[in-house]
């Protein structure tokens, strides 16, 4: 009977073969397979369509097979088969080793894409990860670094994962052309803790960090002093660092970025960010496209891959402060002890937790989180109870956990 529970807590491993369609959500489920250590097959990946006219390339982006490289890097036994054309895979995953561990992340995503899943495996895995990843620290598509130091990783503590955590920013990379680096340092566990967030109390006090490469140290005060402007309205412990970087250390890219995370007296964190994009150059051939409106429409309308740009090139940095500012106050006032960004790895380890009830308050599920519940629902067979609170206006998260273990950890 013991010997049974071990193995499925385990890896809950199956011999049927899960089959899904689509790009969207495929880190995430391949980060649940990883897990579960189920196999998945992915068909219909941005097919090719000779009626289309959108101009993106069918089969899977760079930054999706370099992510596949980086699960083959800290596994051992995985297995990727895709076919010729790259619309289709079959990822057999293996055992998470951990390690030491170097990755190039390519220019197409930032560091956070690749960071964030690492996050939710390092604990799981047979030796303690360190891990050194280089490209673009901040952008506006994924969660920047900082978000991660400041507010993902104190999440860890609370399932017990406290001891040689680390991240640390060696070198900052802004959009386009990167060349940041980051050091990730992640014990391993043995099993989880059970969570219980329910009350996020009150805001108490709002830290920033206003970061400026390659360009006048004059923005990231500007920067600050607009969002402060804001802020002080409502709380007036407020405090922005700023970090200053030039040399060797200051990437390939001029760019200036700013992190907002507000405190409560019961220790929830909520965060809010915006980096600076430059503004895209207007050629001879996007002239004569301006003239004609059915151009426009297409190219706004018939593009799905450009929704994953927050295109806000802000014309100065006030702007960019306030956007800032006005964000963290609507993640405030959705209420709720996790915000946004973060609600995945809340969700994924009340799932994996001890086999014990696990509760969690946010202010709202957004769509990835939706997509999520659905998709641990077919990994790990775990079904939440979503409860609106008409009172608060939050969403009430609980489940029973499956009381995963890590059986591959190294014994000292």
């Amino acid at each position: 009977m013991t010997l049974e529970k071990s193995v499925k807590s385990n890896n809950l491993k199956s011999s049927s073969i899960l089959r899904f369609y689509g790009h969207l959500s495929l880190r995430q489920r391949l980060l649940l397979s990883t897990i579960s250590g189920k196999t998945i097959a992915v068909d219909k990946i941005r097919p090719a369509d000779v009626n289309s006219i959108d101009d993106q390339t069918p089969g899977l982006a760079d930054y999706e097979i370099s992510f596949l490289r980086l699960l083959e890097k800290i596994t051992n036994g995985s297995a990727v088969e895709i076919s010729y054309t790259g619309t289709s895979l079959i990822y057999r995953p293996g055992v998470i080793i951990g390690g030491k561990i170097h990755h190039d992340c390519p220019n197409s995503r930032a560091i956070g894409y690749f960071l964030e899943p690492l996050v939710a495996l390092a604990p799981f895995a047979k030796n303690p990860l360190n891990i050194v990843l280089t490209g673009i620290t901040n952008d506006n598509v994924d969660p920047s670094v900082d978000t991660l130091r400041t507010v993902l990783l104190p999440q860890l503590k609370r399932y017990g994962i406290e001891d040689s955590l680390e991240l640390k920013i060696t070198k900052r990379g802004a959009f386009p052309l990167g060349g940041g680096e980051v050091f990730f340092r992640c014990p391993t566990i043995k099993n989880l803790k059970p969570i219980q967030l329910v009350d996020p109390g009150r805001i108490k006090r709002i830290r920033g960090i206003a970061y400026a490469t390659r360009i006048s140290p004059q923005m990231a005060n500007r920067v600050v002093e607009a969002a402060k402007g804001i802020l002080n309205r409502y709380i007036p412990d407020v405090y922005i660092y700023t970090d200053i970087y030039k040399g060797a250390e200051s990437g390939k890219s001029p760019g200036y970025a700013l992190t907002l995370v507000g405190e409560s007296t019961n220790g929830c964190l909520l965060s809010a960010e915006c980096s600076y994009r430059p503004r895209k150059l207007i050629t001879m051939e996007d002239e004569k496209d301006a003239n004609d409106v059915k151009t426009i429409e297409l190219k706004t309308t018939t593009k799905p891959e450009s929704l994953l740009q927050n295109d806000y090139t802000f014309p100065t940095p006030e702007d960019l402060g306030i956007r800032a500012a006005r964000l963290l106050l609507q993640e405030i006032k959705k209420g709720g002890c996790i915000d946004t960004t973060n609600q995945w790895l809340a969700v994924l380890f009340a799932a994996l937790g001890p086999e014990d009830v696990s509760k969690i308050r946010i202010g709202g599920l957004s769509n990835f989180t939706v997509h999520y519940l659905r998709d641990i629902k077919k990994f790990l067979g775990v079904t939440f109870n979503v409860k609106p609170d008409l009172e608060t206006h939050t969403v009430l998260l609980s489940c029973l956990g499956i009381g995963y273990s890590n059986l591959n950890k190294k014994v000292n």
